[in-house]
């Protein structure tokens, strides 16, 4: 990494820009920053790290600090701007911090965000934005720097002896630095690595482990009793011996479950033969209990059978009388329905003659139907009267429709009287309409007109605004383009004249032996000139001199961009004025007037698009004025007609009254004369047809009387009441009957069963206990299903213990090269980790590889310590363990003087100083001789060489003044006089009221 330019805006103690070439001051290799103390110099080396990380070092990035100037103006932002080289990559970041600035508007500030940009340079393209994203720059410089803040400001900086304290830091500290400077992370990896296939090689021992414990649970609970006599496992997973355990304890299990599956087999068996000899014993006593009880149910069912004998005689008797009385069934239905008629004919009977007159209720039949037919002529006759009744009734609807249009005609020609009379003013009402739209339609075209142009000009407003931001913008990037080409032209120049101080070295370069130089014209070139530090040659000329011209040419084109973006300003502030061209309306001014015209256009349009209803309005009203004036004299025509017609309706109503007063007699209406007389005629048919049928009823019964007294005679009954009082339904004869059936059925049965001998046999033994043989018999069928339980268990256990015992054993047989690679993964482990009884110093994998890095350092670092102390001292590596922590990175110094070897700690003030800068130099070289390591082109070194005497001083600067040799340099931070003697290139801060300053003092 090598530094180039730096430049500092109103940050820290700086209130203005301030540029700080670090080319120029590394050209000598060796430059002293000084000035007065609290001037500036810690606050130039805070700017190169809060460049690169975004902060300044640790020590002075205090909580609510500010990093703007209080020298710098109101307007002036903070910001630093650094050009690097690093990684091969030519970059240029600038960073501000959040910070306070002018509101745009009003008074008073606003606190602006923290911006970052980067940069990057192509021969080709030149300077090109890289990323504006704090995150990805932050991340592209570390990466590419390759430490963090903490370690730049310990390995670059060596702020105000920094690397004293790593000096005398312990093994880890040092580990740390030097695992991010020499890229040792794949050995730490190898180590993670190893600790994870560690862990995961014992995770995997130990969930087959704790399958094999789960399964010897599983065994214990499928042995029960059985795996009580076995010793337990006490193994736990992980532990050596524990597979053999649970395979010996599930054996011992399998053969104490065996032995118990034989006397279960055993216990059975006698089980079964006792159930056997109980199962006989009781079907006997049931077999005797049920032939005593079978004989005892007979006895009884015969004493009860003579018991019933008398009612069953009696129903016999009963039944055979009723099947004679069923001969004579029919005739007294046929009495029974024939005194049914007659009594239902004599009730119509009195009935009818209840409806006619006192003279004719003891009439015959003969007289009753005379008299119908005679009344029933008087009927037809009414026929003619009832037509003309109907006419009258119809006469007076007429007369009343008549009415109705009259008060129709009536209303219509009030209507149209009162219609008629406004009609003058209707008429130049809907005229004055018309004539008002037709005005508002000149206003509307008229508005139309206005409008337009309006907003034309409120859309040249509009461009006008948004380019007078594009003039802005456009000032801005010709601002930037003319002052990048005046930073162009001044480096080209500036190369220029660098060169031409070295235009000898470069004619030298072409020159021949035994040719002419081109300038003197000799042969002879006793001495050419050779080039010095910093020569610029013609390509790079000619490169700045492409960038000036190419910096020129953007400029133009900013220019250029410029007039053309004016131009169309310019024409659009001359649109949007109109043709008002003393003032400038701004946009809203202009969309108030759009919006007025808008409106009053709309108004105007929506009067005049009602001159075509105001026209059909009183087209309309004319029509309407016709027709009623026709509708009126119409009505009062129909008036004269309805007058005619009405004497008409009279004469014919005084006719039909005289012949209908004739037919109705007494009666109110005609309607009503020939409803009385229809009444008369009914009343008289029906009382002559009940006559004839309460007649004809007293003769069927007559009859039915006979044939009943005949059939009772023949069936054996005195009287026909004597029959009716025998006889019995077929429900009544059913019951009879199964009565009978069932005392013959139950007489069988007790006859077949007093004839069988086994019962009688039985009824003479002993009474049977059947209750003791089921008790005996269920205690043996008990036992039988105990002992059956047990020997299904045992099987089961025994089969359960054989399939679990199977399954460990393929558990164990698996678990065998699973602990193999983990015994041969958790050495290589603990070898790398230190923790391994084989690696006798404790020392881990990185710490071993960090420690020959250490030792390369230590190396590097004597052969400037010795010449810094006058051959005294000598830093060595030391792998030795201090207490209880581990080997590997121990730094001591040799005194020669002495000859012993003590820890750096020991090293007063002075010492210290240029032991810890000897280390410094010799980690830079070490890491940047490492192929993945950081190259280190520029150092910086704040303060300590006070604490030198003048020999030392010398020494010490001698070795920094070699480190030209490698292309590199390195700064000192000091306000010693006596440096400014010694060093003669060198960057002064100056302390003035308004703010520091740098000046560079070049040799």
């Amino acid at each position: 990494m090598r530094l180039h330019r730096l430049s500092i805006t109103a940050f820290g103690p700086f209130g203005a820009t301030q540029e700080v070439d670090f080319d120029a001051l590394s050209s000598a290799g060796l430059f002293l920053l000084h000035g007065p103390t609290g001037a500036g110099k810690t606050s130039v080396l805070d700017a190169v790290c809060f460049a690169l990380y975004g902060a300044v070092p640790g020590a002075r990035q205090s909580p609510g600090a500010s990093l703007r100037s209080d020298h710098a103006p109101v307007d002036l932002p903070t910001e630093v701007q650094l050009e690097l080289t690093v990684g091969g990559r030519r970059l240029e970041v600038t960073r501000s911090p959040a910070q306070p600035r002018p509101k745009k508007r009003g008074d008073g500030f606003t606190m602006e965000k923290a911006q970052s940009r980067l940069r990057g340079y192509d021969p080709e393209r030149g300077w090109h934005a890289l990323s504006k994203s704090h995150q990805e720059i932050g991340e592209e410089l570390t990466q590419l720097i390759g430490m963090s803040r903490d370690q730049f400001c310990q390995v670059v900086l060596l702020p105000q002896g920094d690397f004293a304290r790593f000096l005398r830091s312990d093994a880890e500290a040092r580990g740390k630095l030097l695992g991010r400077l020499f890229d040792t992370r794949r050995f730490a990896a190898v180590e993670e690595r190893l600790a994870e296939l560690r862990r995961g090689a014992e995770a995997r021992v130990t969930a087959a482990d704790e399958r094999i414990l789960a399964l010897a649970q599983r065994i214990a609970q499928a042995a029960g009793p059985a795996g009580a006599e076995a010793t337990p496992v006490a193994a736990r997973p992980g532990e050596p011996g524990l597979a053999e355990a649970v395979l010996e304890w599930a054996a011992i299990a399998r053969s104490t479950a065996r032995e118990r599956l034989d006397i279960a087999h055993r216990v059975v068996a006698w089980a079964e033969g006792r159930q056997r000899e109980a199962r006989h014993a009781l079907d006997a006593v049931r077999e005797l209990a049920r032939l005593q009880q079978r004989y005892e149910e007979t006895r009884l069912r015969s004493a009860a059978l003579e018991e019933r004998r008398p009612e069953h005689d009696r129903c016999q008797k009963k039944l055979e009388r009723a099947r004679k009385a069923d001969r004579v069934a029919p005739a007294l239905e046929l009495r029974e329905e024939a005194e049914r008629a007659y009594r239902a004919a004599s009730d119509g009977l009195g009935r009818a003659r209840a409806l006619l007159s006192p003279e004719l209720r003891d009439v015959g039949a003969d007289r009753l139907a005379e008299l119908e037919r005679k009344f029933q002529q008087e009927l037809y006759a009414l026929d003619a009267a009832r037509e003309a009744e109907e006419r009258s009734a119809r006469i007076e609807g007429e007369r009343v429709r008549l009415n109705r249009e009259a008060q129709a005609d009536d209303e219509l020609i009030r209507e149209a009287d009162v219609w008629l009379a406004d009609w003058d003013s209707t008429r130049a009402a809907l005229k004055g309409r018309i004539d008002a739209s037709q005005e508002a339609a000149t206003r509307a075209e008229q508005l139309a007109g206005l409008l337009a142009p309006a907003r034309r000009r409120l859309d040249a407003a509009g461009r006008r605004d948004a380019l007078a931001t594009d003039v802005q913008q456009a000032e801005e990037r010709l601002t930037g383009a003319r002052e990048q080409e005046l930073d162009a032209r001044k480096s080209w120049l500036d190369l220029r004249e660098r060169r031409l101080r070295g235009i000898a070295a470069e004619l030298a370069a072409g020159l021949v032996a035994g040719e002419p130089c081109t300038v003197c014209g000799s042969a002879d070139h006793p001495v050419p000139a050779s080039p010095g530090d910093g020569h610029v040659d013609r390509a790079t000329e000619e490169r700045a001199l492409a960038a000036q011209q190419s910096a020129e040419e953007a400029r133009a084109r900013a220019e250029q961009q410029l007039g053309l973006v004016r131009e169309r300003h310019a024409a659009a502030e001359t649109e949007a004025r109109g043709d008002d061209a003393s003032a400038s309306s701004t946009v809203a001014e202009l969309g108030e007037l759009v919006d007025r015209l808008t409106g009053e256009h709309a108004e105007a349009h929506r009067l005049a698009a009602a001159t075509n209803p105001a026209r059909e309005a009183l087209t309309a009203a004319e029509r309407e004025h016709t027709e009623r004036l026709e509708q009126r004299q119409q009505a009062h025509g129909r008036m004269s007609a309805r007058t005619a017609a009405r004497e008409a309706l009279d004469a014919e109503q005084a006719r039909l009254e005289e012949q209908i007063a004739a037919a109705r007699g007494e009666s109110p209406s005609v309607a009503a004369h020939a409803e009385r007389l229809t009444r008369r005629v009914a009343r008289l048919a029906d009382a002559a047809e009940a006559v004839r049928t309460e007649q004809d009823a007293a003769q069927r019964r007559k009859e039915a009387d006979d044939r009943l007294s005949d059939a009772a005679f023949r069936a054996g009954f005195d009287t026909p009441e004597a029959a009716a009082a025998t006889l019995l339904d077929a429900a009544a004869q059913r019951d009879l009957q199964h009565r009978i059936d069932t005392w013959q059925a139950e007489a069988a049965a007790v006859a077949d069963r007093r004839a069988e001998r086994d019962a009688r046999e039985a009824a003479e033994q002993p009474a049977a206990q059947p209750s003791a043989a089921q008790g005996e018999f269920e205690t043996a069928e008990w036992l039988l299903r105990e002992a059956s339980s047990a020997l299904a268990a045992a099987d089961e256990r025994c089969g359960e213990l054989t399939r679990l015992s199977r399954q460990a054993a393929d558990e164990v047989r698996r678990l065998g090269p699973v602990r193999q690679e983990y015994d041969r993964i958790a050495r290589l482990a603990g070898l790398a980790a230190g923790t391994s009884a084989d690696n006798e110093r404790k020392m881990r994998l990185e710490a071993y590889v960090l420690a020959a890095r250490l030792e390369q350092v230590a190396a590097a670092a004597t052969a400037r310590l010795q010449r810094m102390s006058s051959g005294r001292y000598t830093l060595v590596h030391s792998d030795a363990r201090t207490g209880g922590r581990r080997a590997g990175l121990g730094l001591h110094v040799v005194d020669a003087w002495t000859g012993s070897e003590r820890d750096t700690a020991t090293l007063s003030g002075g010492e210290t100083f240029f032991a810890s800068l000897a280390l410094a130099l010799g980690l830079a070289d070490v890491v940047t001789e490492e192929a993945g390591g950081v190259r280190l082109d520029t150092l910086f070194i704040d303060e300590g060489f006070g604490s030198l005497d003048d020999q030392t001083l010398d020494e010490v600067l001698d070795v920094l003044d070699s480190l030209r040799e490698r292309d590199r340099s390195v700064g000192i931070v000091s306000h010693v006089a006596d440096l400014r003697r010694r060093i003669p290139v060198r960057l002064e801060v100056v302390k003035e009221r308004q703010g520091s300053s740098v000046r560079h003092r070049l040799a």
